[in-house]
């Protein structure tokens, strides 16, 4: 079972990221802050539920928090600023747009800046243990697939609405047939050594 509450404040935003392994599209991040007595029998870390049960649990999620905020940073400015800083940016982001100031904020991965003077605790794996970094984890994870999926309309050579931009052998071989769009993140290494990009 996840747990409600890692800090015992009441207004406790949960946030995690999607997509920051990918050749392609936004990092996206979410912040979600969820009522007291919330339950959920099937909520888990997006990565552990089929695309079903996240599409199902996303309406719900929104339906019964008390605030949610989802957040894309586009590849340009991945790669400006790195992936890293990026995947904190959509979240500081995802955070400043709730429309409830939270207390405190509890981060998935082990990597955060402060968010103005708000206390946080980054926890490894949290999506998996408490439930508004789960909630946080399903509704990054389905905006940011329903992009991919809307990019795809316009490139349905890379197949961006199966693959989501992740670095499958057939994106690959895409990218090194078709050559890259301003979706894709120029900073990433796009090709295996062995393969030479045209840019």
């Amino acid at each position: 079972m996840l747990k409600f509450n890692y800090s015992k404040f009441t207004l406790e935003c949960g946030t995690d990221e999607a997509g920051r392994g990918c050749l392609s599209g936004p990092v996206t991040a979410a912040a979600v802050i969820l009522p007291e007595g919330f339950e959920s029998e099937i909520l888990n870390d997006s990565k552990q539920l089929s695309e079903k049960k996240r599409d199902f649990l996303r309406p719900y999620i929104e339906e019964h928090a008390l605030a949610f905020s989802v957040a894309h940073v586009f590849p340009e400015k991945i790669d400006r600023i790195n992936i890293l800083n990026a995947s904190i940016l959509a979240m500081h982001e995802a955070i400043e747009n709730l429309n409830i100031t939270p207390e405190f904020i509890i981060v998935d991965g082990n990597k955060f800046h402060p968010f103005k003077n708000t206390p946080s605790k980054t926890i490894v794996k949290g999506d998996s243990k408490y439930l508004s970094i789960a909630a946080a984890s399903i509704l990054a994870k389905t905006y940011r697939d329903e992009y991919m999926k809307n990019i795809d309309r316009e490139f349905p050579m890379y197949n961006w609405k199966q693959n989501k931009g992740y670095p499958t052998k057939e994106h690959r071989l895409a990218i090194s047939k078709h050559g890259i769009t301003d979706y894709h993140r120029k900073s990433f290494r796009l090709l295996p050594n062995q393969i030479k990009l045209e840019i």
